[in-house]
């Protein structure tokens, strides 16, 4: 991954944005990934709260980010063309883009609107990595903002901070490896949240690690000293004898796993590039490792041994994900398209769903397997029913960078982090039971 940090309070977007101003109305057009952080006064929440968007007032034509197109000298349908033609992605390798994806049917509605919430503002410190959303329940999701860890409960409307880095935080527990002293100014590249469980990374190969239903932090350390160790994501899962484990992608080449009863580093594999992502499969043999290559890879867990290489993709990869079935498993690209591998087949992918404006940088399963979805840099989350072939799909549309996705464990709910300085937010969805095709 690109070694670009964000540089003080660097707003996105502030490159040659398009502004459509009236009444202090303001849209702002990225017309490339960047770093972004938001500056704001938490002590607006309420006012910010009043902005917020509920499905009874998008059933009756608000907008469901709250933008009055009809007090801006631009109709929504204009602005969207503007932004498809002017947002550039980023490429690594040139021309990787130029790539036809499957034709699908849009016009699904697997997951319906249920809520806009501008009293909170999710944001990312790196425009390659966008894993900054998780949700533990239909009702609880976690995100960052600016130097904290928030929690967003659907149920009360509140957000509350779980976690501040901006200063010192040091660990109450001692464990071989631990940074005893703490860490300072931590700038958190990418998190995870699951069940009890909650994990910070930073540029310095940082992790921080925190019960939710405990104060203060676990542990912490530093994974390398490599200049170049940014934390790039990671992964919670539970092992067959059902330990807590976690693994680690950074860019200094390197995955490590810890197991969390110690925080004890158990495993440490090496690649001849930047590993930006990686997935467990569902029986826990195999690693899905994606990085700075076009060619993704598939190791065994236990010895980080290839099994195959997967070749399709032009550019860089940022995301995998595994279906519950543990036969198929997606990765995401910035040649604008997410494949799905076939474990009987991995001479090729079996589709190639391609995105509208930028790199595929999220993915997600739901956890019953029914559904997918992909996360594109901004504006655009698919939806893909998989028994479908990924030929049905939902295509959620609005305007903003995309901090994360995630599912809640039950299915129920579909959380998305957007980061714009007026109209960031946290868009929640909730499972359709009556799946319709909106064109009907």
């Amino acid at each position: 991954m690109s070694h670009q940090q964000e540089d003080g309070a660097e707003h996105l977007g502030e490159e040659n944005m398009m502004k459509y101003v009236e009444d202090d109305m303001e849209i702002q057009s990225v017309n490339r990934e960047k770093s972004y952080y938001v500056d704001y006064d938490e002590d607006d929440f309420s006012y910010r709260k009043l902005l917020d968007t509920t499905a009874a007032q998008a059933r009756k034509g608000k907008d469901i980010q709250g933008i009055s197109w009809d007090r801006i000298n631009v109709t929504r349908e204009s602005y969207r063309q503007t932004r498809l033609e002017q947002y550039t992605n980023n490429e690594n390798i040139p021309h990787s883009e130029d790539i036809l994806g499957k034709v699908t049917e849009k016009g699904y509605s697997f997951y319906e609107f249920r809520r806009n919430s501008r009293s909170v503002k999710p944001t990312i410190l790196h425009f390659q990595l966008r894993n900054m959303v998780w949700a533990t329940s239909k009702h609880d999701a976690y995100f960052m903002s600016n130097f904290s860890v928030m929690h967003w409960s659907s149920l009360t409307c509140t957000s509350s901070k779980i976690l501040n880095v901006s200063g010192h935080v040091a660990p109450s527990e001692n464990h071989f490896g631990s940074v005893s002293e703490g860490l300072t100014q931590t700038r958190v590249s990418t998190l995870a949240v699951k069940d009890n469980l909650l994990i910070a990374g930073g540029f310095q190969g940082e992790l921080i690690c925190k019960h939710l239903d405990e104060p203060g932090v676990r542990f912490c350390t530093r994974t390398s000293y490599d200049e170049n160790a940014i934390t790039n994501s990671i992964e919670i899962y539970a092992s067959p004898n059902g330990a807590v484990h976690f693994t680690v992608s950074n860019n200094d080449c390197g995955i490590r796993d810890f197991d969390v009863e110690k925080f004890q580093l158990s495993k440490h594999f090496c690649f001849p590039w930047a590993v930006n992502h990686t997935s467990l499969s569902p029986d826990g043999k195999l690693l899905l490792v994606v990085g700075d290559n076009p060619e993704s890879m598939l190791v065994d867990s236990q010895n980080g041994t290839t099994v195959a290489a997967l070749s399709g993709h032009l550019d860089f990869s940022f995301a995998s994900a595994w279906n519950p079935d543990g036969v198929t498993f997606a990765t995401g690209n910035q040649d604008k398209t997410c494949r799905i591998w076939d474990m009987r087949n991995l001479s090729k992918s079996v589709e190639v769903l391609k995105g509208n404006l930028g790199a595929i940088r999220s993915i997600r399963y739901t956890f019953d397997g029914r559904y997918m979805a992909i996360a594109e840099p901004a504006d655009f989350v698919h939806l893909y029913e998989v028994k479908s072939g990924y030929e049905n799909e939902q295509e959620i549309d609005f305007f903003g960078e995309i901090s994360g996705i995630s599912f809640s464990p039950d299915d129920e709910s579909l959380f998305i982090g957007v980061c714009d300085r007026t109209y960031g937010s946290l868009l929640e969805y909730g499972w359709h039971q009556n799946v319709k095709c909106e064109e009907d």
